[in-house]
């Protein structure tokens, strides 16, 4: 017989973690044959089932892992209702290196377990997870988009989340200069994925001043031949003299360390989760007068392009949708002025606000 260990008293407090910010439900996904470690949130489903991609990254440990799904799936419970879509909040992680991880049994096993879910979960693709990954998901589960369009899905949504983050940018832009122009204006961008690329093309087609970092040399020098861009190494770029900071790569980039380097007047980036303490850095950020776009209210374009699978996918319709980013970030800005408090804050509330008023209807039922 198999020996059962017990699990140490001072081991990582999962429940703790995940009352923290009220999440429904966290799904702990194990399969010996294929090697799959997953981890499922689910933040909230009032406003309807929980999406959100399922990204791939080789943590350091379990509870790094944990920490990043319940971080990344309350923030698309956020992005969801504040983009006014009937969708709650849900992520996956997978742990692992996605260079050596990847099969078709994979992600059919992860299929399975999202089938197991019974629709309450809808995922996606996300960061080192592709439309060919979604291919094998879909497979065994309806219970997936992101899609190749010749499946009738919207394809890779990265196009789009970078759409929607230059629309923050440019209302940020309105706010801080009177004029929504980036023509002219400097703007260092960290890390050029498949998002952050895309979001170089609509800067250097307006003339923006570009600088770039990422730790990917075929990315950097793309950038450069064909933006023109300035490469600047690692850490470097936070040190800038420029208008605009936009962080594209992984979360909690905006720490202490780091606000008090930067000497731009806006940031406005498609990375998730870049305050590293929300109550913390929002407030300093506000003390340096810097305008700060909330991520998941300017990143939201992929959700809304994937959303838009379920009504049959117009791409037309998805980028119209994606470009009242725009206003709402002026709403946003207006209200953190008016209440004086930080646009996280204000964007929080709002998008909590409708969770609220949506429960109080279905509460009829």
């Amino acid at each position: 017989m198999m020996e059962v260990k017990e699990i140490s008293s001072t081991s990582f407090e999962l429940f703790n973690q995940i009352a923290l910010h009220d999440h429904e439900q966290i799904v702990m996904c194990q399969d010996n044959a294929t090697g799959l470690k997953a981890i499922i949130a689910i933040h909230n489903t009032v406003l309807g089932p929980g999406l959100g991609g399922t990204r791939i990254w080789n943590y350091k440990n379990e509870a790094d892992a944990i920490n990043d799904v319940l971080r990344l799936s309350r923030g698309m419970t956020y992005k969801a209702s504040i983009s006014g879509l009937n969708l709650g909040g849900a992520k996956a992680v997978i742990i692992g290196d996605a260079n050596q991880i990847k099969s078709e049994a994979f992600f059919r096993k992860f299929g399975r377990f999202v089938e197991n879910l019974n629709g309450k979960y809808i995922t996606a693709e996300d960061v080192n997870t592709t439309t060919k990954d979604m291919e094998y998901v879909a497979m065994e589960t309806d219970h997936v988009v992101g899609l190749p369009e010749s499946m009738g899905g919207g394809g890779d949504p990265s196009p789009v989340t970078a759409y929607g983050t230059y629309m923050g940018m440019k209302a940020s832009a309105n706010m801080a200069w009177g004029s929504d122009s980036l023509s002219g204006k400097s703007v260092a961008v960290q890390g050029i994925g498949k998002v952050g690329f895309h979001l170089l093309e609509h800067l250097h087609k307006e003339g923006a001043k570009l600088y770039v970092s990422d730790i990917n040399e075929k990315a950097l020098k793309a950038a450069a031949d064909q933006f023109g861009a300035v490469v600047v190494g690692g850490d470097d770029i936070f040190d800038l003299d420029v208008d605009v900071f936009s962080p594209c790569a992984l979360g909690a980039v905006l720490d202490t360390n780091v606000i008090s380097r930067l000497k731009c007047r806006v940031i406005a980036g498609a990375a998730n989760n870049q305050l590293a303490a929300e109550k913390e850095h929002g407030p300093m950020l506000m003390d340096k007068g810097i305008y700060y776009a909330p991520d998941f209210l300017i990143n939201a374009g992929g959700l809304i392009n994937v959303y838009s699978e379920h009504q049959g996918y117009n791409r037309e319709r998805a980028y119209g949708a994606t470009e009242k980013i725009y206003d709402t970030t002026i709403e946003i800005y207006k209200k953190a002025i008016a209440e004086n408090i930080p646009t996280q804050q204000a964007a929080t509330a709002m998008a909590e606000q409708r969770v609220m008023d949506m429960m109080r209807v279905r509460s009829t039922y």
